[in-house]
């Protein structure tokens, strides 16, 4: 609770907060009322957001360059490996082997000096227009799985090729994560819309049952973040 006490405060002293993934956004604004805040959002689609109330937030939006391929997860490392507060930068973006990411300027100095690789590979950092992303919408690639049921580790074990064993190694090393917070149980059933992430293998968000099948099993279907 301590993260979202520290936004409040930000708040009450007419700064904004830092930015909040869906989860952290629906706590704060639990213990706020309606009219006494704003909500930014970098882009038309954007899943991490800020909350203000007199003046926008500053935000810069950087195009990382890099002759290799680059993964989500692997940009993403390269931040957690810099000790860059997740508090401190927002969505993640790949268009077409492209690579943006925005950031709040507060970090701007420590990011442009430090941020020089994602994994073996070197790369350069482009400062770009704000808008250049504004009317973005995030992209997916639909997948299809049968499963015997819609308890969550069910899912994960065809999504990973693995056992439930593993899928409970992996929940106890906090590998897993679902509607942004660690998962808990593995016996969750999934609903429409709910996300999950899994560490090293990508960010999934659950559609529903497409059909069922003559063995009583279901067709279900989950879109992957790229």
């Amino acid at each position: 609770m301590y993260f979202v006490e520290k936004n409040i405060t930000r708040l009450r002293n007419h700064q904004p907060t830092f930015f909040l993934d869906p989860k952290e956004l629906r706590d704060v604004q639990s213990k706020l009322k309606r009219g006494e805040y704003s909500i930014y959002s970098p882009y038309l689609d954007s899943e991490k957001k800020i909350l203000y109330t007199n003046q926008e937030p500053d935000v810069l939006l950087y195009e990382i360059k890099c002759r290799s391929t680059l993964r989500h997860q692997d940009i993403l490392g390269s931040m957690y490996s810099l000790n860059i507060d997740k508090g401190l930068f927002g969505d993640i973006i790949i268009i077409d082997g492209n690579y943006y990411i925005y950031i709040l300027s507060i970090v701007r100095n420590y990011f442009e000096s430090n941020f020089l690789r994602v994994k073996n590979s070197s790369v350069e950092l482009s400062l770009v227009e704000l808008d250049t992303l504004k009317d973005y919408e995030r992209s997916y690639i639909e997948e299809e799985y049968i499963v015997s049921s819609l308890r969550i580790d069910t899912l994960i074990s065809s999504i990973c090729h693995t056992n439930r064993g593993n899928i409970n190694s992996m929940i106890s090393k906090k590998e897993i994560l679902l509607n942004y917070d660690s998962l808990k149980n593995s016996s969750y059933v999934l609903k429409e819309n709910d996300v999950f992430s899994i560490k090293r293998i990508g960010k999934y968000r659950f559609v529903g049952i497409i059909k069922n099948t003559k063995r009583n099993h279901y067709i279900v279907k989950v879109l992957k973040y790229l």
